[in-house]
């Protein structure tokens, strides 16, 4: 029998992190490859993620940079061959890109941010677990990872936001977008299990960017049960659970990791 510690060892395996560059993808790769995988980290910015492998190479994970945008296939199958290429398998694609494009709100809210928005999000969120499923299909094993929100199932207070004129709040065009994550990732779950791979959604809460407004901040840690907003490092126990064999009979799922905020 397998003891926990073996069952969240990563060594040998391979995995892509989209947007894996700063924030939450940053903190998901660098957990894989603690766990001993080789992890490739891909967004638009690929300097960005440059200088990301670099820094976590210098702790002496084995994480390669890679330019990609999510929202095209082309790109896409692109990183997936080269990972093919390199490491001659494919374990774990965490679907991580996305972001809001949220300038106007209903009823002025320009359709193009509501498009483009949807397009980071749930297109390229689809797009990268088809081109992860045409090369793990055949090897009957592999974990897709998508990312989801709170907002997912959740709306936005606008009272939240009151009076922090330059912090935007994403608005219905990104709760729709997330709200498909986590359904897309249950229809995906029930395409592909029959081939052994495992389709998880995480849901992260308030985790504020060093940029993000800090009344906003303050107005969300007194919301959230255990008093205090999330910080990257909290994602990692769920990247790890289900990227890993750990959680070989986990699928379907959707892992909200929120402080608590949900339960109100």
């Amino acid at each position: 029998m397998p003891t926990v510690m073996e069952m969240l060892d990563m060594s040998g395996r391979t995995a892509i992190v989209t947007g894996g560059g700063t924030h939450l993808g940053r903190a998901m790769a660098s957990a894989l490859a603690e766990m001993g995988a080789s992890v490739y980290i891909a967004s638009r910015r690929a300097e960005l993620c440059e200088e990301t492998a670099g820094e976590l190479r210098g702790f002496g994970l084995d994480v390669t940079a890679a330019g990609c945008d999510v929202t095209v296939e082309t790109q896409v199958d692109a990183l997936v061959d080269r990972v093919m290429s390199d490491r001659g398998r494919l374990d774990v694609m965490v679907a991580n890109s996305g972001g809001a494009f949220t300038d106007s709100y209903i009823p002025d809210a320009s359709i193009d941010e509501f498009r483009r928005t949807v397009d980071l999000n749930l297109t390229g969120t689809y797009i990268c677990a088809q081109s992860a499923a045409r090369v793990m299909i055949p090897a009957k094993s592999g974990s897709i990872v998508t990312l989801g929100s709170i907002h997912g199932f959740l709306t936005s207070d606008k009272r939240m936001y009151e009076g922090l004129p330059t912090f935007k709040r994403s608005g219905p065009p990104y709760q729709a977008a997330k709200g498909g994550i986590i359904n897309l990732t249950r229809g995906l779950a029930a395409e592909l299990g029959e081939y052994g791979i495992t389709v998880n959604c995480i849901s992260p809460g308030q985790i504020p960017k060093a940029s993000t407004d800090e009344g906003h901040v303050e107005r969300s840690r007194q919301a959230i049960p255990l008093q205090r907003t999330g910080t990257d490092n909290d994602l990692k126990g769920a990247i790890a659970l289900l990227a890993s064999p750990a959680g070989a009979w986990i699928t379907g799922h959707n892992l909200v990791v929120d402080g608590g905020w949900s339960i109100w």
